[in-house]
């Protein structure tokens, strides 16, 4: 009698996203509570949230009612004027719970009063920096979000773009435009293998969602912080498809080493050194949770 074929053994997640794989490399047992078991009690940092919140001014910024029509006003550039995209932003601020938020050593009431009020000026300036001189895009879509099989690995990938646009650079192609609000500028260049790994995701889940030629994916990092010297709050870097073989081999080969390890771990390890959820790992470790 043969014996039966052994049974395949089921990966636990449905697809990879950026997020997902670097919270993965940095710390299995943190994304484990995460993408596996679905627990989202891990508080955000103060910068964590008010990049979100200027992202979701953006968002009501550049909202066009169709893709290729410019903004008729120079008040408003899609639904929304400037204003109207900053208090959009404020609102989604004002309405994130104290528990959802990291006070650090802020633990009475009044310095988390404090602490909000500090996050509030901190929003309306960088939002304001960026808004000053807002880069100029005929938008396809807002916030975009998308899931792609990709020849060759065994899981989807999953992207949200910021913005897809029509590209500046080749006539009938897409760019994808990423914001993020930053404390200082990245030192490295679009090298960034941060910035590659993104833009690859993105590329595989707009290439699905529009069946059009991808050309670009544009990061634009919006300083938080005035300059001293006077010098641009806004800094682009710019990754072109066409030169990103590499990149690509290496995307390619890094999921599917990452699948490979989730179907032989058994056992997810903490990283107690993790700089944001090294702590709350090592305790799910400590009193035996991750069952």
């Amino acid at each position: 009698m043969r014996k039966a074929a052994k049974k395949k053994k089921k990966l636990p997640i449905d697809y990879w996203s950026h997020s997902s794989l670097m919270a993965f490399l940095r710390n299995p047992l943190a994304w484990h509570k995460r993408y596996v078991q679905k627990i989202y009690d891990t508080p955000r940092s103060p910068s964590a949230v008010v990049g979100s919140a200027g992202h979701k001014a953006l968002e009501h910024f550049y909202l066009q009612a169709s893709s290729g029509e410019k903004p008729s006003s120079k008040k408003a550039y899609g639904g929304f004027s400037k204003e109207q995209a900053i208090e959009a932003g404020q609102t989604y601020l004002q309405g994130v719970s104290d528990f959802e938020i990291n006070f650090g050593a802020a633990k009475t009431a009044k310095a988390k009063k404090a602490k909000r009020a500090a996050m509030e000026r901190g929003y309306r300036q960088a939002v304001s920096f960026y808004l000053a001189r807002p880069p100029r895009h005929r938008v396809v879509g807002v916030e975009v979000r998308g899931v792609a099989s990709v020849p060759g690995l065994p899981l989807p990938v999953k992207a949200v773009s910021d913005l897809v646009v029509h590209s500046k650079l080749q006539e009938g192609a897409l760019d994808i435009v990423d914001h993020k609000f930053v404390d200082s500028f990245s030192k490295s260049k679009a090298d960034n293998p941060l910035f590659m790994m993104q833009a690859i995701f993105n590329y595989y889940t707009v290439s699905a969602l529009y069946g059009k030629p991808v050309r670009r994916f544009l990061v634009y990092e919006c300083k938080k912080t005035k300059n001293a010297d006077g010098r641009a709050q806004l800094r682009r870097y710019s990754i072109d498809y066409r030169d990103a073989d590499e990149a690509f081999a290496v995307f390619h080969r890094l999921l599917a080493d990452a699948t490979n390890e989730l179907l032989n771990k058994r056992t997810f390890l903490p990283n107690p050194s993790d700089m944001f959820e090294g702590e709350n790992s090592f305790d799910v470790y400590r009193l035996n949770l991750t069952d």
